[in-house]
């Protein structure tokens, strides 16, 4: 199944095409796709009605520098500065984690989409894709936070996506533009990085994202593409039952696996349920890519969302004025080693 890029504020006709061919499962918005809150849920009311079957409707709403709505949105701060507030008062901090998910996924749900791609729980360690999207470098409290953030997407009725298993933020390359290699073993990977996945799992978060990295002690193969990785170590290992989302297939490190249609068997094969093809431009070739595989993804339906009372609502709810004044307690620093990442860059997830 495909999860596909649309290229601007409207669907064209050949778009809408697109939504008909039974490999698309959905539709992930960009910065591309947003003019204003009015104009963006129109076009995600035209995605549901132009569709022959239930949508999966995503986006990148983490807050921070990766935050693709804004204007009449609250201005999320990024993860990072949760970690300050933690070491003064941890219940406290996790408190207000809770309430950055909440809100997150309130104004995201009210705006007719399912899902924002979220939490982040790579360890904050210099990775430049990941900087301040991150909580924190400990593992543990990047598992408490994880659990928080979780708990607070499903308050809202979203779904939760960690992200980017087994953990992208200890190596320094950016997946978007270079190959990333983690020469750790499994031994250490399981002490460190793997650990607030495991939160998560538990916690009941309903998807993982993989990363595109490759750890040669563990597989010769980036993680995204791996078997070892998905059906060996998250499924079996782990015990993870959920959906498993591919990283988009268009960012530099999945180049390895060959041309759009080999990068996709890859991820299929391995294990992943879900791939993005977030450029427009790999759509077509994404979708013929696919015919003739069994796609059926059953997990699928429960990531569409739940509980969306709409702006109105929202806005008339005294936790949601309480929520936005609370944000502004986490610190945001001036300096973010993923300032010029490509995660930034509207054409890219995630």
């Amino acid at each position: 199944m495909l999860v596909i890029g649309v290229s601007g504020h409207e669907l064209t006709a050949r778009e809408r095409d697109w939504l008909q061919h039974d490999a698309c499962a959905g539709v992930i918005l960009f910065l591309r796709n947003f003019a204003s809150k009015a104009q963006v849920m129109e076009l995600t009311q035209s995605i549901r009605e132009a569709a022959p079957r239930p949508m999966l409707l995503c986006v990148d709403q983490e807050g921070g520098r990766v935050q693709r709505f804004r204007d009449g949105y609250s201005n999320l701060p990024p993860l990072e500065g949760f970690d300050a507030l933690y070491q003064r008062d941890a219940d406290a901090a996790l408190e207000l984690a809770h309430e950055h998910a909440w809100l997150m996924a309130s104004e995201i749900r009210a705006t007719g989409l399912d899902l924002s791609f979220a939490p982040v729980v790579d360890l904050a360690r210099g990775n430049r894709a990941i900087g301040n999207r991150a909580f924190s470098p400990d593992p543990q409290v990047v598992a408490a936070f994880t659990r928080a953030y979780v708990d607070g997407m499903h308050s809202a009725g979203m779904a939760a996506t960690l992200k980017h298993f087994p953990g992208h933020g200890s190596v320094p390359e950016d997946t978007h533009y270079e190959v990333a290699i983690d020469d750790r073993s499994l031994e250490q990977l399981r002490g460190l990085d793997l650990v607030p996945f495991a939160a998560g799992i538990d916690a009941g978060a309903e998807a993982v994202m993989m990363a595109h990295v490759t750890y040669p002690q563990v597989a010769p193969e980036p993680a995204g593409y791996s078997p070892r990785w998905i059906r060996e170590i998250l499924r079996q290992d782990m015990g993870f039952r959920g959906v498993v989302f591919a990283d988009d297939i268009g960012m530099a490190a999945a180049f390895g696996a060959g041309g759009v249609k080999a990068r996709i068997d890859a991820h299929l094969d391995a294990g992943c349920d879900v791939v993005p093809v977030c450029h427009p431009d790999l759509v077509e070739e994404g979708l013929r890519a696919v015919e003739g595989r069994a796609l059926a993804t059953p997990g699928l339906a429960g990531m569409m969302g739940r509980m969306a009372p709409g702006w109105d609502a929202l806005l008339a709810d005294v936790r949601y004025g309480t929520a936005q004044a609370r944000i502004g307690e986490v610190p945001v620093s001036t300096q973010d080693a993923g300032v010029t990442s490509g995660a930034n860059d509207e054409a890219n997830a995630t």
